[in-house]
C-alpha cells in the first residue's frame, strides 16, 4: 500500500518498532520490513491457518515449504487428496493454507471456500498456482527473520497492552465488519471485531496509528467522534473496480 510507506517515508524519524495488528497476507509489514521504514517490525495474526504460514516461513522450515511448493504436481485429484489429509506439523498446516490460498476462489480461506472451477482464462485451480514465484517470494523473507516478530494472537487485547509505547508506530486494517459494510464476515473466519472498542483504544494509544477501513459512514461516525483525521483514497477492489477507502490517523 503505497500511502502507508509514503505516510512513514514523511515522518521526522525512523520508526522504532512499527506493528501490523491484522496481518493477513502481511504485505505492508513485509514492505516496512524490506524498506527498512522500521527498526523492527511485529506482525499479528489470531487465524490459525494463516498464522501456520508465517510461524512456517520466520522458521527453519521456510526453505522446506518452498521446496514443496515446487515440487507439488497441481491437478484436482492431488490437491484434493492434500487438502484432506490430516496435518501433523505447523509447517504441514501451512502447505495447506498455502494451497487453499492460490486455489480458492478468491483466495478466500473462511468455512465455505472452495476450489476454483474455471478461473482465470479458463485455466481452473491452476488460474492463480505461480510456484516459482511463491517459493522466490518465500526465499526472499529469509535474510528478514531477524527484523520481524510473529506473533500468532489477539490485535486488540495485544494494542491494550501496549497503550503506553510511544515508540511504535501501530497500521490497523481490520476485517470490514463495521455496520455498513460485511465484506469481512464473508472472507475471514475471525471477522468479529468490537469497532468502537478497537478507535477507543487508538485513542489512548501513546504512539502513532494508521487505520483503513472502506468508505461507510458509520466508520466516519467512529472516526469524527474521537476527532481523528479521515482521507479518502481510490482503490481498485479484487474485480479491478474502483472504490473508494478512508485512511484514519491521529492527526
Amino acid at each position: 500500500m503505497p500511502e502507508v510507506t509514503l505516510w512513514l517515508s514523511q515522518k521526522n524519524r525512523k520508526t522504532g518498532h512499527f506493528v501490523e495488528l491484522f496481518a493477513g497476507g502481511g504485505i505492508v509489514g513485509l514492505t516496512v520490513a524490506a524498506e527498512g521504514l522500521a527498526d523492527h517490525v511485529t506482525m499479528i495474526e489470531l487465524d490459525p491457518d494463516v498464522a501456520s504460514v508465517w510461524h512456517t516461513i520466520f522458521s527453519d522450515d521456510a526453505e522446506w515449504l518452498a521446496r514443496c511448493i515446487l515440487a507439488f504436481d497441481l491437478t484436482s485429484e492431488h490437491l484434493q487428496e492434500t487438502l484432506s489429509r490430516p496435518t501433523a506439523t505447523t509447517r504441514e498446516k501451512a502447505f495447506q493454507t498455502i494451497l487453499k490460498n492460490r486455489t480458492y476462489h478468491g483466495g478466500i480461506l473462511a468455512p465455505g471456500s472452495a476450489p476454483l472451477k474455471s478461473g482465470e482464462n479458463g485455466k481452473g485451480i491452476a488460474s492463480r498456482w505461480y510456484p516459482t514465484t511463491l517459493a522466490r517470494r518465500i526465499r526472499n523473507l529469509i535474510p528478514l527473520r531477524d527484523r520481524i516478530t510473529f506473533i500468532e494472537g489477539d490485535a486488540l487485547a495485544y494494542l491494550e497492552d501496549h497503550l503506553d509505547d510511544t515508540a511504535i508506530t501501530f497500521f490497523i486494517d481490520p476485517p470490514y465488519t463495521a455496520p455498513g459494510k460485511s465484506a469481512g464476515k464473508r472472507l475471514y473466519r475471525f471477522f468479529d471485531i468490537d469497532h468502537d472498542r478497537l478507535f477507543d483504544l487508538c485513542k489512548a494509544a501513546a504512539g502513532d496509528f494508521m487505520l483503513t477501513y472502506d468508505d461507510a459512514e458509520s466508520v466516519r461516525d467512529l472516526a469524527e467522534s474521537r476527532a481523528f483525521t479521515i482521507t479518502k483514497v481510490p482503490m481498485k477492489n479484487t474485480h479491478h473496480a474502483e472504490m473508494y477507502e478512508l485512511l484514519i490517523t491521529p492527526f
